[in-house]
């Protein structure tokens, strides 16, 4: 047999890891090939609700929500046996809060003063156990179709926050106010109806409106609101 040259060997080895090569880079994903870059779908957007506005905007400085308050004051109570496992756990009634079945409203007079038109919205205990309230009532003008005029009220800011205790039969109150449209010249309307929300409450209740035009829109047609306070406001 004639021998081979050493370079005739060596590029016949060359050629051979060549072909290897070439094969190894053809055999599909998962040996060596690069897949083009992926872009995932699903990224979230930033999360809306900024908890200290109003829903519409407006700064709220309490710590209550944008239609109804937050912050009712329940509290509860453990038995245990001798063995010291807990048995139960029982609400305490006195410190829960009043619930709109529970309640009922009225708007009291108006108190003007400075081009200002200002009315409490009064909520009374009328169940037969002590209740609470704690913050801004929600409320609205509607007229006699149901269709609301004007904007939700928005809250009046630097008010207090506290908890009001309501013995049956007991109120509390909390405030309503606008600018004369007269001396404002915003646009009105005249409702039949304010509805309003107990805090912390889903269901409203209907007080008959008997005091004529209130703004609606234009210039200084805010219609504002302060938080509970016991008593009346009158």
């Amino acid at each position: 047999m004639a021998n081979t040259s050493p370079s005739l060997r060596r590029a016949a080895l060359l050629v051979s890891a060549v072909a290897v090569l070439g094969l190894t880079t053809a055999c599909g994903d998962g040996s060596g090939t690069v897949s083009s870059p992926q872009t995932q779908s699903g990224t979230a957007a930033p999360a809306g609700g900024d908890p200290s506005t109003d829903g519409s905007g407006t700064p709220v400085t309490s710590s209550s929500g944008s239609d109804t308050a937050t912050g009712s004051d329940s509290t509860s109570t453990s038995t245990s046996t001798s063995s010291g496992s807990s048995t139960s756990t029982t609400s305490t009634s006195g410190s829960s809060r009043c619930h709109t079945s529970e309640l009922r409203a009225n708007v009291g007079g108006n108190d003007p003063g400075a081009g200002q038109e200002n009315f409490p919205i009064v909520l009374t205990n009328t169940s037969g156990r002590t209740c609470t309230v704690r913050g801004f009532p929600g409320a609205a003008f509607v007229n006699a179709s149901g269709t609301q005029l004007g904007a939700n009220p928005v809250r009046e800011s630097g008010g207090t926050v506290t908890t009001v205790t309501l013995k049956p039969g007991q109120s509390a109150w909390a405030g309503l106010t606008f600018s004369n449209p007269e001396v404002s010249g915003a646009k009105t309307a005249t409702p039949t109806t304010l509805v309003v929300t107990p805090p912390d409450e889903k269901d409203p209740l209907k007080v008959t409106w008997t005091n004529g035009a209130v703004p609606v829109s234009g210039n200084a047609s805010s219609v504002r609101l302060t938080v509970f306070s016991a008593g009346t406001g009158a």
